[in-house]
């Protein structure tokens, strides 16, 4: 069950899974298995957010349903299986620390980039299939690894300059399927024990409550500032992702 360490950690935790989910697209959810992180090891705190990402998927579905992209979720979805069948097969193979890197390296160049140059935008024209699904596929590896698939998936959408609540529902239900299929993966693996599923249902009704915000928090911006929030949303992923390797 939950430590009081582990309670003070996974509070703000899963309140910002929530909030990032309802609002802004998983943008600052990323922060979440690190946090869990300082109080249990890596992949305790992966096996403990997995049924709260699942949860906040569904409680934000309710939001955006039939609101997403299908041209996107069509090149997205066959690539995010592809990342987590080979995740699940190289289980433990790779240094997660060097994953984390080049994710959040990749992640920070790609901010840093469009704050140096006017961003490329592909506002209107058709989802590029060839790097999407390569995107896609690194996030669903990432995703499985380290709970890290925001960064590669956001490098996809956000030159495209969807409408706010398209961009939130296409990866909202893009991670409702992600994670819907690792939950098998996972425990084949034996990472649900007792302790971790009953730290999860403890944590879940925290989840509604993030989502709300999130829902709130998104209505009261523009899309100008959406964008804005969700590029310092995938910067500061990256540069977590970077000092948490290190």
């Amino acid at each position: 069950m939950l430590s009081t360490e582990l309670l003070l950690l996974a509070v703000p935790a899963v309140l910002l899974t929530g909030l990032s989910k309802g609002g802004f697209g998983g943008a600052f959810g990323g922060i979440a298995v690190p946090l869990l992180a300082l109080a249990v090891p890596p992949t305790q705190a992966a096996a403990i957010m997995l049924p709260i990402l699942c949860t906040a998927d569904v409680v934000g579905l309710r939001a955006y349903y039939g609101k997403w992209d299908v041209a996107n979720l069509k090149i997205m979805l066959p690539g995010a299986l592809l990342g987590v069948l080979l995740g699940a097969l190289t289980f433990g193979m790779f240094n997660e620390r060097v994953i984390g890197l080049l994710i959040g390296g990749i992640a920070v160049a790609f901010v840093l980039l469009n704050l140096l140059r006017p961003p490329t935008s592909t506002a209107g024209l058709p989802p590029a299939r060839g790097k999407g699904t390569l995107l896609s596929a690194l996030s669903g590896f990432t995703s499985f690894v380290a709970h890290a698939g925001g960064p590669p998936v956001m490098m996809h959408l956000l030159p495209q300059q969807l409408d706010k609540v398209r961009y939130v529902a296409t990866i909202n239900v893009f991670f409702l399927l992600t994670n819907a299929v690792k939950l098998l993966p996972y425990a084949l693996l034996g990472q649900f024990s007792a302790d971790n599923l009953l730290s999860s249902l403890a944590l879940a009704p925290l989840v509604p409550l993030g989502v709300w915000a999130g829902l709130r928090l998104q209505a009261r911006v523009n899309h100008v500032w959406f964008y804005r929030i969700a590029r310092t949303g995938l910067l500061l992923a990256g540069l977590q992702l970077i000092v948490k390797n290190l």
